[in-house]
């Protein structure tokens, strides 16, 4: 496995690799690999030739008062456990080699970032698709692998590719949690052991969803106020969101229709977390 520094150099990697006829699956991420990123690398693995995991804590997705600075970085770490997975390549460059002096040029994706984590947090998705593009022109992947727990990203990714013709394809990947639930996240490692413990407050509301949805729920309103009430009885959470958006436009609806993301930002502590489920009308018994 070899750990790439620069894009001159990865650019000569995976030209070599398609040279000889090879597949190149890419994992974007922000490094703190957990099991989640590591079931992406396993998708990957079975699926493509060459496997490229990007470790890169992208400074343009962080508004101001974010945690770009504490965000956890340990390379050593996230490369043992690349290498165990069977990983080909790391492209982890710094951020003046991503985003030099002069750089001005950015992706944007108008309409699914309106809502959720886009209202919330305004210059994040600028921030996610511009390293995303930059990503696939520096590592040309024929496939992607990204999580469901960023179900709102992956959307706007989708979007994005489709709309600017990249030719590459996009994989979606369940949500990887807990024993206990807990979706899994970077971002667990900053919870003390009680707010550890009240995060469990989101995979429960999930499950409350499903279930009610399961019961034959379809009125969004009631759906979701079930949803809050059941964050807002754990004393450590404060809502940032909860909404019932089409799966498609990440527009609200009033009624559950034929597929449906069903989203949450919950502040545990000072820490953000995420949490979704996706129902489809298909999934009706």
């Amino acid at each position: 496995m070899e750990l790439i520094e620069t894009v001159v150099r990865a650019k000569e990697v995976v030209a070599q690799w398609r040279e000889e006829g090879l597949t190149i699956g890419l994992v974007p991420t922000m490094g703190a690999l957990h099991e989640g990123h590591e079931s992406l690398m396993e998708t990957a693995r079975a699926q493509c030739d060459r496997v490229v995991v990007s470790v890169f804590v992208n400074p343009l997705q962080f508004g101001p008062n974010e945690d770009y600075d504490a965000y956890p970085r340990d390379i050593a770490r996230d490369a043992s456990i690349c290498e165990s997975h069977g990983v080909d390549a790391i492209f982890h460059p710094s951020v003046e080699e991503m985003y030099g002096p002069l750089f001005h040029t950015f992706v944007v994706e108008e309409v699914l970032t309106d809502t959720l984590c886009g209202a919330s947090r305004p210059v994040h998705f600028r921030g996610v698709c511009t390293v995303v593009t930059k990503l696939f022109n520096i590592v040309q992947p024929h496939k992607a692998f990204f999580g469901q727990k960023d179900a709102q990203q992956l959307a706007i990714i989708k979007r994005m590719v489709a709309d600017l013709n990249m030719n590459v394809s996009i994989v979606g990947c369940p949500i990887v949690r807990e024993a206990d639930g807990l979706a899994k996240s970077s971002r667990n490692s900053y919870l003390s052991p009680e707010e550890r413990q009240a995060a469990l407050v989101l995979s429960q509301a999930v499950a409350q969803g499903q279930e009610a949805v399961r019961a034959g729920e379809r009125d969004a309103a009631r759906l979701r106020q079930a949803m809050v009430a059941c964050i807002e009885a754990e004393p450590l959470a404060s809502i940032d969101y909860v909404e019932v958006v089409d799966g498609q436009t990440m527009q609200p609806v009033d009624t559950l229709g034929s597929s449906v993301l069903v989203a949450m930002a919950v502040f545990i502590g000072s820490t953000r977390l995420i949490d979704n489920f996706l129902w489809e009308e298909s999934e009706e018994a």
